[in-house]
């Protein structure tokens, strides 16, 4: 893989695949879709499908971003959770809402098998309780999906339970998803962007989107030349920098980290993780960690919310893992990454339109591997004329994170102070 992807297990181990060349002249196209990451790919790839002439423009690599570094669990629901949607939509966008996100699994599934996406796609997912007071809250989420919801695919269970599947004494409750699960997330997003090339998208790396013109039609001035589309879609996510100030000041983007420690033998493995799901608590500051095609331990955590990174990130993030499993002490750490991800102040998704023929999806706060496929499929389906599920996301209230674009950053990390604290109690 090339040097320009970030330094990663997943950069070591990435599937090959071409380059992509940088735009170098004019174009013209149906859709500009700006952002090569999962939710870019997968717009591409939709339109293309239904004849649309695409052009993808990524300023790096394709999966450069969050796609290709993330903790890779792709989950159920929305981080905010289901009672922030109960409370700001009727129960019937609630429940579109809550379905569609089973229906983005089963977009992950089926794009896998359909494209033969080689990106070791494992089925299970533990939510843990550190806490007895985070015991009772898994019970009561489990109660409302189950039962407002019919979710089938969730069994409680007790500190014995847990033990039985992960060889650590931390945890004293978990609920196991069968239906959410994992995969390698830069190998999906390349998966997909080869589907979307396929099927006669255009994709060019290397390309830096400077303005955009809103203008009907738009017009898309780059590094190394013009786009003019009918329709946008921006798909920047943590990345948008100042290219849209309005959609920047809604999402803060905050640095996530992960190691990969060297492999741990098949036998040693299993009996760390007795069968192959990742697992995440769900403290604010939370830990997650899952098990590669490879046998090893990826661990992931300790955001930081000042978009900088002053400690030695591989030493502290084994540190929590070492909390987690005291056995893994004699292991070395290969890798050790991080990336942003970006979240919306309420943790809800925040996908619509700068104007009627421009279209954005971000907001997907650490929660989007599955998502963003369907975000993607989302906007293919407006810009053809069918826009009621678009919408019901479009519904959603988003505010600015306050403090203004010098404050907003040591405003939220107070805040996060107090939620570190909470963590702790």
């Amino acid at each position: 893989m090339s040097d320009d992807h970030v330094s990663s297990y997943y950069a070591a181990t990435a599937n090959p695949g071409p380059a992509h060349p940088p735009l170098g002249d004019d174009i013209e196209v149906d859709v500009c879709v700006v952002g090569g990451g999962i939710s870019g790919c997968s717009t591409a790839l939709h339109l293309a499908e239904r004849g649309y002439r695409v052009a993808l423009l990524e300023g790096h690599r394709i999966g450069w971003g969050a796609s290709g570094r993330s903790g890779g669990q792709a989950i159920a629901g929305y981080a905010c959770g289901q009672q922030v949607l109960e409370q700001q939509m009727d129960e019937q966008d609630a429940r579109r809402l809550w379905d569609m996100s089973l229906e983005a699994l089963d977009l992950l599934r089926e794009q896998v098998r359909r494209h033969a996406i080689d990106c070791d796609l494992q089925w299970g997912h533990l939510h843990v309780a550190v806490k007895p007071r985070q015991r009772d809250e898994l019970q009561q989420d489990m109660r409302t999906l189950q039962d407002r919801y019919g979710y089938s695919q969730l069994e409680f269970l007790e500190r014995s339970g847990v033990e039985a599947l992960l060889a650590t004494q931390r945890y004293c409750a978990g609920v196991l998803d069968r239906g959410s699960g994992h995969l390698h997330p830069l190998n999906y997003t390349l998966g997909l962007a080869a589907a979307a090339q396929a099927a006669g998208a255009r994709l060019h790396e290397h390309t830096q989107v400077v303005s955009l013109d809103l203008a009907d039609p738009a017009t898309l001035v780059t590094t190394g030349g013009r786009v003019r589309a009918r329709q946008v879609a921006l798909c920047c996510n943590a990345y948008l920098d100042g290219l849209v100030p309005a959609l920047r000041a809604r999402i803060m983007p905050v640095a996530t980290y992960i190691i990969a420690t060297q492999t741990l033998g098949e036998e040693r493995m299993r009996q760390l993780l007795r069968e192959n799901i990742a697992v995440a608590d769900i403290n604010f500051v939370l830990d997650y960690f899952r098990r590669s095609q490879d046998d090893r331990l990826l661990f992931g955590g300790r955001v930081s919310y000042s978009g900088h990174d002053p400690f030695d990130t591989a030493r502290a993030t084994r540190k929590r893992m070492l909390q987690v499993f005291p056995q893994l002490a004699d292991l070395r750490i290969e890798h050790a990454w991080g990336g942003f991800v970006d979240i919306t102040l309420n943790r809800a998704p925040d996908f619509g339109r700068l104007a009627p023929h421009i279209y954005y999806l971000q907001g997907f706060s650490g929660h989007g591997i599955a998502l963003t496929g369907l975000a993607g499929r989302l906007i293919a389906e407006a810009i053809a004329g069918q826009a009621e599920r678009f919408d019901v996301f479009s519904r959603l209230r988003h505010r600015r994170f306050p403090g203004g674009r010098l404050l907003r950053t040591p405003a939220l990390m107070l805040a996060m102070l107090w939620y570190r604290l909470r963590d702790l109690l």
